[in-house]
């Protein structure tokens, strides 16, 4: 399957950059992704580096000598070596910029921070996702089994789950202490699943402190762990100059659903449309698809609400524009009295209410319905820019 939007991407960066970096979480396919990028070029030569292989580490030893000699060099899980990132900004220097590289890695900018650091001005980065509904086409294995590749694309049901257990026992027992945190394994298991019953929710750091018997500051710090490793999306809020008390706690997500769903135990439809939560599940995977559909890397995503119960789900800062979107999991979305006062009080351009269907219609001046799988099929960003 190939990702067009992303090799198009990558392809622009190498343009204006030496160096690109493809972050994502583990098995998203960023080395198929690099590889196919490589292909396309026709580039004969070309060096590939997997951190994780003893030999291609071994080969590393004398760095300047090994990454300075072709057109095009691979290093996947960059985030093992971050010593290597001196040695790239040397290399490009002195080869002046002619010399290009992909890295890839499984950590964000913000745990990889030598790469900011280090390559500023000689590195653009690009954020890989498991499989979007825009690129199944609304398949709705993907809110079932989340897209990561290896779950989606599973011959059953059954191999699905089994693969997202694994995937989670491998990142707890060896890909958090790869990344250098020194956590253990059974306690951040427990925080992860705790959070899993917090989807949608606002984030109480000392309730779920109390329920693991650690501080505040602990209960944080993993958080930020697993949003920057991409496993949990953080939403911050929002604050209006108004005289409403207005909510300060963050907002807490499970980027892929499938994961998700595995914390719960969730592995059929029928257990999923049987949730007891299934309306915030939904709402979860559908925020996820608004703001890949935006490609947005300049966290200008927010939620509003207020102690008197009035909200927003998801507030979008654009271009000078305010937009907002309410989620819905309901056939026939109604105006309730909470959009008609964050339209008013967030001085909105427009509010658009996400709902499980194929169509669009008005509700009212400024807000419209629009049905998830219609939005991931056409160029929904056109209709805010």
């Amino acid at each position: 399957m190939k990702r067009l939007k992303f090799l198009t991407e990558i392809d622009e960066q190498l343009q204006a950059h030496p160096i690109c970096a493809i972050l994502g979480p583990r098995q998203v396919g960023k080395t198929t992704l690099a590889n196919q990028f490589a292909q396309s070029k026709q580039l004969e030569d070309v060096v590939i580096f997997d951190l994780e292989n003893p030999e291609d580490v071994a080969r590393l030893d004398n760095a300047m000598l090994a990454l300075g000699a072709s057109d095009l060099t691979i290093i996947d899980e960059i985030q093992r070596r971050p010593e290597l990132f001196p040695v790239l900004r040397v290399i490009v220097d002195r080869t002046q910029r002619k010399q290009k590289f992909l890295i890839l890695g499984s950590a964000s900018r913000d745990l990889i921070k030598q790469s900011s650091e280090t390559l500023a001005g000689r590195i653009g980065y690009i954020e890989i996702t498991p499989f979007s509904m825009r690129e199944t086409q609304a398949d709705p294995l993907t809110w079932l089994r989340g897209g990561f590749p290896e779950s989606y694309l599973a011959s059953s049901a059954k191999n699905s789950m089994n693969w997202r257990k694994n995937y989670i026992t491998t990142f707890v027992e060896r890909d958090i202490p790869a990344l250098g945190f020194n956590i253990p394994a059974l306690q951040l298991r427990r925080f992860w699943m705790m959070l899993a019953h917090c989807h949608g929710q606002i984030f109480n750091a000392s309730d779920l402190a109390k329920s693991l018997m650690i501080s505040g500051h602990t209960v944080r710090r993993y958080l930020d762990i697993l949003a920057g490793t991409f496993m949990i999306r953080i939403v911050q809020p929002w604050f209006e100059n108004i005289s409403k008390r207005q909510v300060k706690s963050p907002k807490v997500y499970f980027r892929d659903s499938g994961i998700l769903h595995t914390m719960l135990n969730i592995e059929t439809d029928a257990q999923l449309q049987s949730h007891p939560k299934l309306g915030s599940l939904w709402e979860g995977m559908a925020l996820e698809e608004v703001i890949r559909t935006f490609d947005d890397t300049l966290n200008e995503w927010f939620f509003w609400a207020t102690q008197a119960d009035a909200e927003l789900d998801l507030l979008l800062l654009r271009g000078g524009k305010r937009i907002g979107f309410e989620f819905k999991y309901t056939d026939a979305p109604k105006i309730t009295k909470s959009m008609r006062i964050a339209l008013q009080d967030l001085k909105l351009d427009h509010l658009f209410v996400i709902y499980p269907g194929q169509n669009k219609f008005s509700m009212a001046d400024k807000i419209t319905a629009y049905g998830l799988e219609a939005m991931v099929k056409i160029e929904f960003i056109t209709l805010i820019d």
